[in-house]
């Protein structure tokens, strides 16, 4: 069979892995749809894999040693390959980090952080430093540095969800940061609101009572696979995938959103603080 366009497997361990499955796939003769016969995955997930977009699940992992003959390969460096794609971020986070890529829709909401994905490198090194103080500087810098690879999604050569994100607002009155670095945390906001990469909204301070308050989520759903919603504290998290339980959280999703700001309204009031904290001064709150 014919081979496919060259992948450049010097680019990440990811990558190599791939690179190998399909070289492999292919000098077995294997169409992606006879390599996948017996397994419940789709042409597309396994392309994503030999590209190194998508991790390979174990299941997988061992059909591809059956189906080829590789004695054990894939499976025995099916965990490596894991533990490369979620470089600089915590093992519990590393199923959201393959399906954000891969969303049609992302929706969070943040009582008290600004989100991984809005962060600047100065907010993320000040929270990552806030929860792990004694962490050694590369490896804060190596957290950094995976965080802001994330926003790569909100550029124009990537595909790009709908991005949804309703904000408290303390987030914006009460700063993590000194004026100027929060003027610019404010701005990559507002910056991504104005080029309608997100949308985002805030819940004001003077709403007393509204849904998920003790709770921050990100909501995502699929072209092709059912919806997941993850939830996080201090230093883990939980991918939820319970469609009832899912089917709850987005309908308390649904009515925050219809207690908060409009999002014209939201973007106003972000704006502003950002002008503040420019200027000197401390952002007024909503009364």
């Amino acid at each position: 069979m014919a081979r496919g366009k060259d992948i450049d497997g010097s680019m990440s361990v990811p990558t190599f892995y791939g690179k190998e499955l399909r070289w492999k796939r292919e000098e077995a003769g294997l169409s992606l749809e006879a390599f996948l016969k017996g397994s419940f995955y789709s042409k597309t997930y396994l392309s994503d894999i030999e590209h190194g977009e998508r991790r390979m699940p174990l299941d997988l992992a061992q059909h591809a040693d059956q189906k080829l003959g590789t004695d054990g390969f894939f499976e025995r460096n099916c965990e490596s390959v894991r533990k490369a794609r979620r470089s600089g971020h915590a093992g519990y986070f590393e199923k959201v980090l393959d399906a954000e890529k891969h969303a049609t829709t992302i929706e969070e909401w943040c009582p008290t952080l600004l989100p991984g994905l809005l962060q600047t490198p100065a907010y993320a090194r000040a929270v990552i430093l806030a929860g792990l103080p004694l962490s050694l500087d590369a490896d804060v810098e190596e957290k950094v540095n995976a965080r802001m690879a994330r926003a790569n999604l909100f550029e124009e050569n990537h595909h790009t969800p709908e991005y949804w994100v309703v904000l408290h607002e303390s987030l914006l009155t009460e700063p993590l940061l000194e004026a100027q670095d929060m003027a610019a945390q404010l701005d990559r906001i507002a910056e991504l609101a104005d080029r309608r990469r997100i949308t985002p909204q805030i819940v004001p301070r003077k709403q007393r009572a509204y849904p998920l308050m003790a709770a921050s989520i990100m909501s995502m759903t699929f072209p092709d696979a059912p919806p997941l919603v993850y939830t996080e504290a201090s230093y883990c998290g939980d991918t939820i995938d319970d469609p009832a339980l899912v089917d709850q959280y987005r309908k308390a999703y649904d009515r925050l959103r219809a207690v908060a700001l409009s999002p014209g309204t939201s973007l106003a009031m972000i704006k502003a603080a950002a002008e503040d904290y420019r200027n000197g001064k401390h952002p007024d709150r909503l009364e």
